[in-house]
């Protein structure tokens, strides 16, 4: 009865204290300092935004830089073939569904909120250039691209492959911390592990608040467009209110009954409003223009990712890459985490691809198609309006820009119902992957209280941030929250190439390793071989094997050798190595040369108590190694008998003879 009482105590609470509670303080810390010293807390992010631009722009566009590089070099390495998972796992979800959950957790809201305003606002006010022209439309729409395309997901696909490697591969907890386990080991457990979580937490609520505020601003838009209801702060904190409680529905139902199918819903109801903007507006302009934005997109890639306008200073940077940027990685554990979660049993080379050309197609598609037919309207049917009414306020930008097509009560409504269910799909999934952070990493899922205590604090922080700035604020949590999480992303991706290397010489090890031969003739027994295998031998055993069983083998495989009138001759090392070299009389022939000497090797480090030079090398074994003119061949052949070592120059020297044959 006890044990019962302590299993149902346990299930009531999965939380991993340090994480849960730090991340709870620090988060309680920073609403209640932007909700009780207001204009402080805007003095402040004004302050830090203009010291993040000014001193790590270059670190951000670097790392980012990076980042793309990392991902595109994994899928195209050898390493792409590894699964995200056991090599015999397969996906969870079906393309489709796995789609649908990436795209709207990634960037729902941001492309509601941006779609028309942002090449609107490059448009009419763009970094260099006079405004209002061919040219200046172009360039907005390459910097939209440019923002929305797969350096946003690479960002994400660094922390989602690592923590599927090492989670779903390597049997790790599915947190942040485990990414680090190359480089320190079981230490991940301790402090450095909570303080890595501690941030990818803080760098997730401060992200999915970010979204959240520019969604409930928008919904605000869309219901004063709708219904006249005021445009006001306390009115958007209502409806975070509100639109909250919907998401802790959600997040109550769990990632398949809730998330999957609001994803779905996100998926159809965005298809149906980007065909309805195909159709309605000018189509054939709207397909030229997504061929020529791909085009100018790939093109100027390389030179846009290095743009930090140093030669032409100006703040546009921190208002739009940087931030753009820093949201991205603010979200990456969020997004990654998530991502993660649902890629399980996929190959990296088939998940790198996924996550960055299918969401990447369906965001140029939707920038397009919504912002080049705000152009167009501006440009060529001359609604000047649109442009004053997005400069005025950005979150109208979409509800103005339905005014000028057919049915527009109908598509703002949709377009209103789409922000929301963007607003549920991104609060939820946040929450579920913080909860899955402070909880440990916890396999099973944690009570659902959990999941809506982080669901409530989301709301509670993106609420304040509103308050104490609004969309300044936003944007400067959203920069700040990201640069430390940014050095942690660099270390993550050290840490899962380090394992893939290990794993790759692992995988080289058992396909091409030689071993002690072996069956019905074998001159040692199966247990014989085990002491042997499992024996660290001090280099005077290895001399002595050497001298007792290499050397007579080698004089034997010489002397038959002349008797077939070859150059061949046995010779010794000062350091006890000894070798047979076969000369060949064709001068354009390579000479065939077996070495075997001792090679050293340091005792392991739980060996080492004593970390004394001279215990150091009293500690020291040794192995017998192989070494053919190309170097040394990695395998031992100690304990090998005399019959063995001929056996094995004899398979060496016929490669070496097919070698010569083949370059005749």
């Amino acid at each position: 009865m006890e044990e019962q009482s302590i299993a149902q105590r346990r299930s009531w609470i999965q939380i991993n204290p340090p994480v849960f509670i730090l991340s709870a303080v620090l988060t309680v810390a920073f609403v209640t300092f932007a909700m009780v010293a207001t204009e402080t807390a805007g003095a402040l992010f004004d302050a830090t935004q203009s010291w993040i631009t000014e001193s790590a722009g270059w670190f951000y566009v670097l790392a980012v830089a990076g980042f793309l590089v990392f991902v595109i070099g994994l899928a195209v390495s050898g390493h792409g073939r590894v699964k995200l998972g056991s090599d015999h796992s397969e996906p969870d979800y079906s393309y489709w569904s796995w789609f649908a959950m990436l795209f709207s957790a990634g960037m729902g809201i941001g492309l509601m909120f941006f779609g028309v305003a942002e090449p609107v606002m490059h448009y009419v006010s763009p970094p260099v250039g006079d405004a209002e022209t061919a040219e200046a439309a172009k360039q907005a729409m390459r910097i939209t691209f440019f923002h929305w395309g797969v350096h946003a997901w690479a960002i994400y696909a660094v922390v989602a492959l690592s923590l599927a490697y090492f989670s779903f591969r390597q049997g790790l907890p599915l947190t942040i911390r485990s990414s680090f386990y190359p480089l320190i080991g079981d230490r991940i457990y301790g402090p450095i592990g909570h303080a890595v979580d501690v941030f990818a937490v803080l760098g997730t609520i401060f992200g999915v608040a970010t979204s959240l505020g520019f969604g409930v601003i928008q919904i605000n838009s869309g219901l004063n467009y709708l219904f006249s209801v005021p445009t006001t702060v306390g009115v958007q904190v209502l409806l975070i209110a509100v639109i909250t409680a919907i998401a802790t529905l959600s997040v109550a139902l769990g990632l398949d009954a809730g998330i999957r199918r609001l994803s779905l819903l996100n998926m159809i109801l965005a298809a149906a409003l980007l065909a309805f903007v195909l159709i309605a507006g000018p189509t054939v302009f709207l397909l030229q223009t997504l061929v020529q934005n791909t085009g100018m997109y790939i093109s100027s890639l390389f030179e846009m990712t290095f743009n930090l306008y140093a030669y032409e200073p100006t703040d546009w940077i921190g208002g739009w890459t940087l931030f753009y940027w820093g949201w991205w990685i603010a979200w990456a554990p969020f997004v990654g985490m998530f991502i993660a979660r649902v890629s399980k049993g996929r190959t990296i080379r088939e998940f790198v691809v996924g996550v960055l050309l299918v969401p990447v197609g369906f965001t140029f598609m939707w920038m397009t198609f919504f912002g080049d037919t705000a152009l167009h309207m501006i440009m060529i049917q001359g609604i000047g309006a649109l442009a004053e009414a997005v400069a005025a306020d950005t979150s109208v930008a979409l509800f103005q820009f339905f005014e000028h097509l057919p049915l527009s009560s109908l598509t703002a409504l949709i377009a209103t119902l789409l922000v929301i269910t963007f607003f549920v799909t991104s609060s939820d999934s946040g929450s579920l992957v913080v909860d899955i952070l402070t909880s440990g990493g916890a396999k099973e899922e944690s009570p659902v209280w959990q999941r809506i205590f982080w669901a409530l604090v989301e709301g509670v922080v993106a609420a304040a941030l509103l308050l104490a700035g609004g969309l300044a604020a936003l944007q400067t949590a959203t920069i700040a929250s990201a640069l430390p999480f940014t050095a942690i992303m660099i270390l993550m991706a050290w840490g899962l190439l380090r394992a893939l290397r290990i794993e790759e010489i692992k995988r080289v090890s058992l396909r091409d390793a030689r071993v002690m031969p072996r069956g019905p003739h074998a001159a040692l027994s199966w247990k014989q071989r085990l002491r042997t295998l499992i024996h660290q031998p001090r280099k005077r055993e290895v001399l002595e094997f050497l001298t007792s069983v290499v050397k007579p083998a080698l004089h034997e495989v010489a002397e038959e050798l002349r008797k077939q009138k070859l150059d061949a001759r046995v010779e010794e090392g000062e350091d006890g190595r000894v070798w047979v070299e076969v000369r060949h009389a064709a001068e354009d022939d390579v000479d065939f040369f077996y070495s075997v000497r001792p090679r050293p090797y340091e005792a392991p480090t739980l060996v080492m108590r004593d970390t004394r030079a001279s215990r150091a090398e009293a500690l020291k074994y040794y192995r017998a190694e192989v070494h053919l003119l190309e170097g040394g061949q990695d395998y031992d052949i100690m304990g090998w008998s005399k019959e063995y070592v001929i056996s094995d120059v004899l398979e060496q020297y016929e490669r070496h003879v097919h070698f010569l044959q083949a370059v005749r």
